[in-house]
């Protein structure tokens, strides 16, 4: 199996998520990251569904994903033709002997410290599934007290946007 991100453009309607999830269940497929959100149109939002399946059955569930009414488009993002980041945060502890150190991890990794407290540092940090997973392996000798991680977030590289034919299917339909 081999994982890809989809980004799957929606009507903004109550339930559409619920079907769209439905479709990866019913084919007993394990949802790595599911991210949901609205777009630069109030009547579309855009679902990013992170999904580790072979080829054959990955394009077996977009044909039946197209299939649904409220579905505007699905685009499969690869890795070097898109933009993929995920939102990490993350408290750690730091007290006065280590706090220095875990600082230092922080700066390295171009994150940011969003809370301090005498005994912990809560740590944001925007990046790649590889930068996520470096900085935690990193920071976990200081001692890794809580995690709390976004979804994954794609978009395609270069100027065309998906959304300009999603937006007249919507017009069509209205």
């Amino acid at each position: 199996m081999s994982r890809h991100t989809l980004s799957v453009l929606v009507e903004n309607k109550p339930g559409v998520l619920t079907r769209v999830a439905a479709l990866f269940a019913r084919r007993a497929f394990n949802i790595h990251s599911l991210a949901v959100g609205p777009t630069e149109h109030e009547s579309i939002s855009r679902i990013t569904v992170v999904v580790d399946v072979d080829d054959l059955p990955l394009e077996q569930v977009t044909k039946q994903l197209n299939k649904l009414v409220n579905v505007l488009k699905i685009v499969e993002l690869e890795p070097g033709s898109s933009v993929q980041r995920e939102l990490l945060l993350v408290k750690v502890r730091a007290d006065d002997a280590t706090r220095t150190a875990v600082l230092q991890v922080v700066e390295l990794f171009r994150a940011h410290v969003v809370d301090v407290s005498p005994d912990a540092v809560t740590i944001e940090a925007i990046g790649g599934p590889e930068k996520i997973s470096a900085l935690l392996s990193v920071l976990e000798p200081y001692g890794v007290r809580e995690i709390v991680q976004s979804g994954m977030v794609a978009i395609a590289r270069g100027g065309r946007s998906m959304t300009d034919r999603a937006l007249e299917r919507v017009a069509r339909t209205a």
